[in-house]
């Protein structure tokens, strides 16, 4: 019994030792593919090729052995080391001395914050998100990948920066690396057109590196060109939070930048894995993995990773199945950082520019792009809008913005279908939704009973229209309000109701009450003006309502 209460498999999802022979393959393929990205993210970071490496190696570990998803593969990705770049040039210009610290304590909030979206049970609901700010600000990320891979390109440093790289671009143009363009179109020519056949045995990446790598020392041993040089072999050293109290506010917003990107490009991952293995992943065990993953990659002077699409999908149709394919793609990744750094040292930095140009092709959305217009203008306008402030303002003010854009629309939409529902009623010609009875009650009446009809949820954009068509009806001497299929009441919409009611008790008319319950009674018994309502006039029938209003003015 102990055995079992002690049992792996207990506290690692998706664990079992059945799959052993996959997992390895799928590991080992997945760690050849990570290998090359790695290092080409840790570069475009800005903080160095062993940043990445010790990124995909701690969170592809961790994020394994705790994480939600069985065969997903974690480590940096396109998304993360651009809000990481971002990150790093923005606190060492404030901090030149202590940036790096800081930008590795943003990972490790990062992380936290993960961790703690998951123990809350927050994980559904980090993918509600509109299409249209996902679809645009992924694109926008694929764009920046690509405007700051010009400059490694064409044989220069990378500029700080999207406005800066496009700036240069004239002086990069004037000033080109033939060497270093020619490795990096090899490169690009090999991600794109390497047969799918040859792809599954060796990764496209893999070959462009090796090739692109050999090609540089063969040919272009004596030419100046942008290497990785010298990296640090051996265990990572512990780097501790540094907090800045003076950059605090900016540390904390691209820690939460980090932890829902992150989150988000994590579970989407996570649907893609379900998809292709027909299994079901825990999001908010996902959530506290991916967090603890980054947690430690901050510690140990790693990028940020998240869940990786591309390696998640090579490992699964390589036979991986379970969480041991994860870590052993993290332990192959620290073998060859413990063993064979070396031979990373010779890798021009324009062939990982190559490798990434291709990596941001792919991150933007092109089938949206294409066809949103179609879908609908709005919905292309706010993509659009999104990818333009990811691209030239940043990250935070995209997503912000266009989530409250979005919402806006969202009510706008709601409101109007709400506005469809409410109907104000004097004269009972033409209301096929009235019993006949009833409709003969109101043409009697004479336009002296005035019946004001709400359905469907009434949130605060229905109260403006309540009392707008309130307004409109003056002469009447009875007021009927049916909130009979009224399930919901919205706050704003509550208190113009209670204004309704105070007029029309004001200038002593008689006022009747039709099917309130749950949620809407609970709400209306807190208006004080409901206590000048005697219970005959609180009703669940409409029909009995009218016949009830007919006696008050006397009609026969």
């Amino acid at each position: 019994m102990a055995t079992t209460l002690l049992s792996p498999t207990r506290f690692v999802h998706g664990l079992r030792f059945d799959n052993l022979r996959g997992d390895i393959f799928g590991g080992i393929t997945a760690a050849i593919v990570a290998l090359p990205l790695a290092l080409a993210f840790g570069v475009a970071s800005g903080a160095g090729p062993i940043a990445g490496l010790y990124g995909a190696i701690c969170t592809g570990f961790f994020a394994a052995l705790f994480g939600g998803t069985p065969a997903q593969i974690s480590g940096p990705t396109g998304p993360m080391t651009v809000v990481m770049a971002s990150t790093f040039a923005n606190l060492t210009a404030s901090n030149p001395e202590n940036g790096w610290a800081m930008a590795l304590t943003v990972v490790m909030f990062g992380g936290i914050f993960q961790v703690v979206l998951g123990l809350l049970g927050l994980g559904k609901y980090i993918t509600f998100m509109p299409y249209t700010v996902i679809s645009g600000f992924m694109s926008g990320i694929g764009v920046i990948i690509v405007i700051l891979q010009i400059a490694p390109l064409l044989g220069h440093q990378t500029a700080p920066g999207v406005v800066p790289s496009l700036q240069a671009i004239p002086t990069y143009l004037n000033d080109v690396n033939f060497a270093a363009l020619g490795l990096g179109l090899i490169a690009l020519a090999i991600v794109f057109f390497s047969p799918p056949r040859l792809n599954r045995i060796l990764p496209a990446p893999l070959i462009a590196l090796v090739l692109g790598t050999i090609i540089s020392m063969i040919f272009f041993g004596n030419v100046s060109l942008p290497r990785i040089g010298e990296i640090p072999s051996g265990l990572p050293s512990l780097h501790l939070p540094y907090l800045s109290w003076g950059s605090l506010q900016q540390m904390l917003l691209y820690s939460i930048m980090l932890a829902v990107l992150g989150s988000l490009d994590s579970l989407l991952t996570s649907l893609v894995a379900d998809n292709i293995s027909r299994s079901h992943h825990d999001s908010d065990r996902e959530l506290v993995g991916q967090g603890i993953g980054n947690l430690v990659s901050g510690l140990c002077g790693g990028l940020p990773g998240a869940g990786a699409t591309m390696r998640t999908v090579i490992n699964i149709n390589s036979g991986g199945k379970t969480p041991i394919a994860g870590m052993i793609h993290a332990l192959i990744l620290l073998m060859i950082v413990l063993k064979a750094g070396q031979l990373t040292e010779p890798i021009p930095h324009a062939v990982l520019a190559g490798i990434l140009i291709k990596v941001g092709i792919d991150i933007v959305d092109w089938s949206f792009l294409k066809r949103a217009h179609q879908l609908s203008a709005k919905g292309a306008g706010l993509m659009y809008l999104v990818l333009g402030l990811t691209v030239f303002v940043d990250l935070i003010t995209a997503v912000a913005v266009g989530v409250f854009v979005a919402n806006l629309f969202t009510v706008k939409n709601l409101t109007d279908l709400q506005l469809e529902s409410i109907k104000s009623v004097t004269r009972g010609d033409g209301e096929d939704w009235l019993l006949e009875e009833e409709q003969q009650i109101l043409r009697q009446a004479n336009g002296r009973i005035f019946m004001f009809h709400l359905s469907g949820p009434m949130s605060f954009g229905a109260a403006k229209s309540i009392a707008r068509r309130l307004a409109i009806v003056e002469n009447y001497d009875v007021l009927i309000l049916d909130l009979a299929t009224v399930p919901r009441l919205g706050v704003t919409a509550l208190l113009a109701i209670e204004t309704m009611l105070k007029d029309a008790l004001a200038k002593q008319r008689e006022v009747f009450l039709v099917g309130a319950k749950g949620q809407v009674q609970a709400r209306l018994q807190r208006l004080p003006v409901l206590a000048q309502l005697s219970p005959h006039h609180r009703l669940e029938s409409r029909l009995l309502a009218l016949q009830m209003a007919a006696v008050c003015i006397n009609v026969d």
